[in-house]
């Protein structure tokens, strides 16, 4: 396969978030995490409790990111982290726990605002649930995107609404669909999460999901494999119920995902392949690799097929 005739961003055999990075911004850019102090509504009553049965949001939530502290002084601290590992000059403000759109418009408008604001950010990254925008916030993030970088980020989890009912997403996929269509257009970019391997879905159903998400109008997919971690609803049914699950080793999750990547949409940017919870909260499954590692089993394993994004798919590249 010529990779460039695809219209991939490198040499590789899907569209890969580093190259898109480089190609927009010049350079690398790190994300810098953010705690609004949010909820959910399907955590504080609104349309449930007890939150998404996979979720806690320590496994994502970086040790500097505390409510108490205001969005300037979290992206100093974040920002300062980063600066000693690796010499980055430029970041995306990232809203990452909870739904980030969750809350009344002018509080939403000034915390955008003041990350936007920081001279070394130049752009934000705004995660949510699909049932948590309306247009005056899409109006908003519209207008943002006239002079910063702005992305969208719905939690779509699953194309199955047997599925999102199961893990009490509290919301259905055409809610999903109806919030892509009205974020649409509007010079945000938008982005999706997919958890691959949620209780009651089998292999068809997954490679199906690539085929429904590639109907929506994304251009980043986030994808990882579902994770048993602590202090969660699902560590109590996998310790109940383990039968339920299916927790793929990771020769038959690289061999799956990249069929999945295979029935891809052409010109969707993969961001990453999974997710690593910190290890003393992870349950199950336990892989022992690093997200590097992953990435590089993948190409492999899609060199060895005679793979590549959307060869299953019959998708044209949209640019």
């Amino acid at each position: 396969m010529d990779n460039s005739s695809a219209g991939f961003l490198s040499s590789k055999h899907y569209n890969d978030y580093p190259s898109y990075i480089k190609k927009r911004f010049g350079e690398r850019v790190q994300k810098v995490s953010l705690n609004t102090g949010f909820t959910c509504p399907n955590r504080d009553g609104t349309k449930g409790t007890g939150g998404c049965t996979y979720c806690n949001n320590n496994t994502f939530s970086p040790d500097y990111c505390k409510p108490d502290k205001s969005i300037g002084q979290q992206l100093d601290e974040g920002i300062a982290i980063f600066a000693k590992r690796q010499r980055y000059q430029k970041f995306l403000a990232y809203f990452q726990s909870y739904t980030n759109t969750y809350a009344p418009y002018h509080q939403l408008e000034a915390m955008y605002r003041e990350a936007l604001s920081h001279p070394q950010v130049v752009g934000m990254v705004v995660g949510t649930r699909p049932d948590c925008i309306d247009e005056k916030t899409i109006d908003l993030l519209e207008q943002l995107a006239q002079e910063y970088y702005v992305s969208l980020e719905f939690g779509v989890e699953s194309t199955l609404n047997s599925t999102l009912k199961r893990v009490n997403r509290c919301h259905t996929f055409e809610e999903t669909q109806a919030a892509y269509a009205l974020a649409s257009n509007k010079g945000i970019h938008l982005g999706a999460h997919l958890i691959i391997g949620l209780p009651g879905e089998s292999r068809k159903d997954i490679l199906e999901h690539a085929l429904r998400i590639s109907d929506l109008p994304i251009n980043t997919l986030k994808l990882h494999q579902l994770q048993i971690v602590k202090h969660t609803v699902m560590a109590l049914q996998y310790k109940d119920q383990p039968d339920m699950f299916h927790l793929y080793t990771v020769e038959e999750y690289i061999d799956l995902i990249t069929d999945f990547v295979a029935l891809l949409r052409t010109d969707i940017i993969i961001e990453r392949f999974i997710s690593q919870a910190p290890h003393h909260l992870l349950i199950a499954p336990v892989w022992g690799l690093k997200n590097f590692e992953i990435v590089d089993k993948v190409e492999k394993r899609l060199v060895e097929k005679g793979l590549w994004q959307g060869k299953m798919g019959s998708w044209e590249v949209k640019r």
